[in-house]
């Protein structure tokens, strides 16, 4: 074996190819076929999409698994460890494993290089088409159509909520993205479409190719029902032809753009139901069961804190609206991290008049915005409060801990490496004022 420990195959990884992102099947195909080309399960359900692909799987594995089924789910970035990436019956693989699977793309590839998401990919295939299961869930980690995932077609392809992002790869326009994120579909196979406001595009190509679109608002809908659960939320009904579901729990994760997410999971569920049958009462417990780390996490305390990965302007549209819905607070603060290549500007414009004081720094990635830049950003979207800058997440965290009282709320979000630097802090800080 090349390497003995997880954290030196993917250091190595990181350098094998030329450029980090380099977009194209070619390769990583050549590879897996060398390996045998094995499907990851009997049932693939691949997700693309620029916002709302990490908690569609993560309803969509807690569904199906409360259904009784064994499942695979692939994702992309992790927050912590390189292991949430690659989960088998709800558990994350163990480094040896993951070490064993990459000794075996290594042994394929020969002279082809591959870049750190394709290595991955391809041990993530390689890991799920030898633990025996009934269906494997998919992540794309770039559009779709050029995405190493997509080397494997689709039984059902969900597409989410669609945005600006990722332009240098998949342009600067919804329709131009769309129609990327649009290549994850098969001639013949069905497509959910969870954003009610698909580009022409996407729709336009699963036409042309014969692919059944089912799309929220048309195919299927959802409604927040004014009837509240025992424990005080909103419940939902779901309805896609005669096929209804009433008085449903709201889903685990927060925020009411969960249901929308909710919602085109639902309507693949529905699609594979003979394929993959799940109970009334096993939809209910899939939907209380899911869990997603630093999508809208609360965590309570003196001071309420916030961890979102929202990096992008639609991300932050969503954040800045559960944010209203939690209720009032004395004060909001938000620590700010992002990456260079991502719209600045635009991604805090729709936080800006609901900030009290910006504590900004710049994450440990090798694409970080500079602070300057950031601060930059905040001036042209308008921001007239303080804005304190610092060497690093964890340093603005502190510094914004110990200037809030009681009653005051913390918002962390941008770049997943942000929050994953601040996030084993939380609770662990000096005492509030106040």
């Amino acid at each position: 074996m090349r390497f003995q420990s997880l954290k030196d195959w993917l250091a190595w990884q990181e350098g094998l190819h030329p450029t980090a992102i380099d977009l194209g099947l070619e390769r990583v195909r050549t590879v897996w076929r060398t390996m045998g080309a094995r499907a990851p399960a009997p049932v693939v359900i691949t997700v693309a999409g620029t916002n709302g692909k990490g908690s569609s799987v993560a309803l969509l594995e807690a569904m199906l698994t409360a259904g009784g089924h064994h499942v695979g789910s692939y994702t992309s970035p992790h927050l912590f460890r390189y292991n949430e990436r690659v989960r088998v019956r709800g558990v994350e693989v163990a480094d040896s494993d993951l070490c064993a699977a990459f000794e075996r793309v290594d042994r394929a590839r020969g002279e082809v290089t591959l870049t750190y998401f394709e290595f991955g990919t391809l041990a993530a295939f390689d890991l799920f088409s030898r633990a025996d299961l009934d269906v494997a869930i998919l992540e794309v980690g770039l559009g779709g159509r050029l995405d190493a995932v997509n080397i494997v077609d689709a039984d059902v392809a969900l597409i989410t909520a669609i945005d600006i992002d990722h332009s240098t790869w998949l342009g600067d326009t919804r329709d131009s993205i769309a129609r990327e994120k649009a290549g994850i579909l098969r001639t013949g196979r069905p497509a959910v479409v969870s954003d009610p406001h698909p580009p022409r595009t996407m729709v336009e190509h699963a036409a042309a190719l014969g692919a059944p679109l089912h799309r929220l608002g048309v195919e299927y809908t959802y409604q927040v029902d004014a009837d509240r659960t025992p424990a005080g939320d909103s419940s939902w009904s779901w309805q896609a032809g005669s096929n209804c579901r009433v008085s449903l729990p709201p889903p685990a994760l927060v925020g009411r753009h969960q249901f929308q997410n909710a919602a085109g999971a639902l309507m693949v569920m529905d699609l594979l139901r003979e394929r993959l049958p799940a109970t009334e009462v096993q939809i209910r417990n899939g939907l209380q069961a899911a869990r997603l780390g630093g999508r809208f996490e609360v965590k309570a305390g003196e001071v309420t804190t916030v961890l979102d990965v929202a990096h992008n302007p639609d991300g932050a549209r969503v954040l800045a609206g559960a944010l209203a819905e939690q209720g009032a607070f004395s004060h909001t603060v938000a620590v700010w991290g992002m990456l260079a290549d991502k719209d600045l500007r635009a991604t805090v414009q729709p936080l800006a008049q609901a900030v009290d004081g910006w504590y900004v720094a710049a994450p440990a990635a090798t694409r970080a915005a500079s602070t300057q830049a950031m601060a930059v950003a905040l001036h042209q979207a308008g921001v007239r409060v303080p804005i304190h800058t610092y060497p690093d997440p964890a340093a603005a965290y502190v510094a914004a801990r110990r200037a809030v009282a009681r009653g005051d709320r913390i918002v962390v979000f941008g770049s997943f490496y942000t929050v994953a630097a601040v996030a084993p802090l939380v609770g662990r800080g000096d005492p509030v004022a106040g």
